[in-house]
């Protein structure tokens, strides 16, 4: 299976897993920054983007395909919303090839239970129905969601809504599997278990991940470290691009000087 791989920079590897429905353009202004100090390593996921579709996506299907893409060294992995939830499932299946993780936007159990904070399933199940009558304005009110609230609402839905056009969207089963393994992945156990450094960072303002969760993740992994960024939503690498890459290039010198 063919992984649309775009490389930038050069130095420390850090690989970037993109979120459900979207591609490497997403943050490709955001990577060539962060590649001023490191090789910036930016995949698409199975099914999405220009990466070729898998007979099924799930996540131990996602994991074995991403690996071979990965850089032989260890290397630290940021995961973006779904991205989290392939990150924490790498980190599990392939633990000497992750030395850190960046967590951003996502919950390693995505929908809320009992005593856990997490979207509403019947919200995913919303999306899920809609899917199958209007794909695209499904996903345009997914991005719409992404940014619901901040200042500049209508600059990032614009830059969302290009990114999403530059290439295909991916096709309407692989997107429901997508919404499949949100719902169904559980990957506390994991975070919970974990040996490499790790940092979440998510927006005070985000509609799809609740910030309570943080405390929880804390909880589970104590060396968990916990960054909230006002006025923030789920995709803080459009809104608070300095902050983010300050964040993360702090926590790459230390996770590679350990």
């Amino acid at each position: 299976m063919k992984i649309h791989k775009e490389i930038y920079g050069t130095g420390e590897p850090i690989v970037l897993l993109h979120g459900w429905a979207m591609h490497t353009g997403i943050w490709r202004s955001f990577a060539k920054e962060l590649a001023e100090n490191y090789q910036v390593i930016c995949l698409d996921l199975p099914a999405h983007g220009r990466s070729d579709n898998p007979t099924q996506f799930e996540l131990q299907t996602i994991s074995e395909q991403l690996i071979k893409a990965f850089p032989e060294k260890p290397c630290t992995v940021l995961g973006w919303s779904l991205g989290v939830t392939v990150s924490l499932d790498l980190a599990q299946r392939f633990p000497d090839r992750i030395k850190a993780l960046a967590l951003i936007s996502g919950n390693p159990c995505f929908v809320n239970g009992e005593n856990w904070a997490g979207m509403k399933r019947e919200l995913l199940h919303n999306f899920a129905d809609n899917l199958m009558t209007d794909c695209h304005t499904t996903l345009l009110r997914f991005l719409s969601l992404q940014v619901k609230g901040l200042p500049n609402y209508k600059v990032l839905v614009k830059e969302l809504k290009a990114a999403l056009q530059e290439t295909a969207a991916p096709e309407q089963t692989m997107l429901q599997q997508g919404l499949d393994v949100l719902e169904q992945s559980d990957l506390r156990p994991t975070l919970a278990t974990l040996h490499c450094p790790v940092i979440l960072i998510l927006g005070d303002r985000d509609t799809l991940i609740p910030v309570a969760v943080g405390q929880q993740m804390q909880i589970l992994q104590p060396n968990l470290q916990l960054h909230i960024l006002k006025k923030a939503g789920h995709v803080p690498f459009l809104s608070h691009t300095d902050e983010l890459l300050e964040l993360v290039g702090e926590f790459m010198e230390n996770a590679h000087a350990s």
